[in-house]
């Protein structure tokens, strides 16, 4: 059975998915039989790329907050994150564009490196004090995940490498109906929205795997990151 994941470095609720999905897939009785794919999704595509913006300011200034109140915003999203055993730095952390980081861990799936890959840019963007926007971490992070630094270099340098990846990607998602990430499909018979608890992961799979055309609805909370960069967070 085949999972696939359409997600975005720069979305909390991908991070937690993520973990809670890890989980939801040790439950699960078939999954050495499962394969997983992450798909890339831009939830800032038209960002200017090389411009950042502390991730507090941008909360404040999207949701018409104060700083401390954003700052409470990252808190309750940081508590999510913890309870999942995950790092979550609230301040220090930037916003920017992703597409070269997409575009990186398409040379990554390509190599085998995936998922090695996706999870240090997760856990430098939230829990390190490394900026995934900057080029040379990127290279940095290609390297630890086994990549040739030569090749993720030469990635980087030629803006045409696995674009036409990453928007194939974006564009299925549009076609399945995503409207938040992260967002889920199993086998093309079922999809689910949001980072859900552990538990719906595992019922998700086995309905899949006995292959019911169910739809899991989105979490009510809608703990998910939406196409024009916001990230619902509970108010603090």
């Amino acid at each position: 059975m085949r999972v696939e994941i359409w997600s975005d470095i720069a979305c909390p609720w991908c991070y937690i998915g993520k973990a809670r999905f890890a989980k939801g897939l040790a439950g699960f009785a078939h999954r050495e039989e499962v394969e997983v794919v992450y798909r890339s999704f831009e939830l800032d595509p038209n960002g200017p790329k090389g411009q950042v913006a502390p991730v507090v300011e941008m909360l404040a200034k999207k949701y018409g907050r104060t700083l401390e109140e954003a700052r409470g915003m990252e808190e309750h999203v940081a508590a999510s994150a913890r309870a999942e055993g995950l790092t979550y730095r609230t301040e220090g952390r930037d916003h920017g564009n992703t597409f070269d980081i997409h575009r990186l861990l398409h040379l990554a799936a390509d190599r085998g490196r995936q998922e090695e890959l996706l999870d240090l840019a997760y856990r430098a963007n939230f829990g390190e004090e490394r900026s995934v926007f900057d080029p040379e971490v990127l290279v940095e992070l290609a390297v630890e995940a086994g990549l040739d630094e030569a090749e993720a270099r030469a990635v980087l340098a030629d803006e045409s490498a696995y674009a036409a990846e990453v928007r194939a990607d974006e564009r299925e998602a549009s076609e399945l109906g995503a409207n938040a990430v992260p967002f889920f499909v199993l086998d093309r018979r079922l999809g689910i929205s949001g980072g859900q608890p552990a538990e719906v992961f595992t019922q998700a799979l086995e309905q899949a795997w006995a292959g019911r055309e169910v739809l899991v609805p989105a979490a009510p909370e809608g703990e998910a990151c939406e196409p024009d960069g916001a990230c619902a967070v509970p108010r603090p």
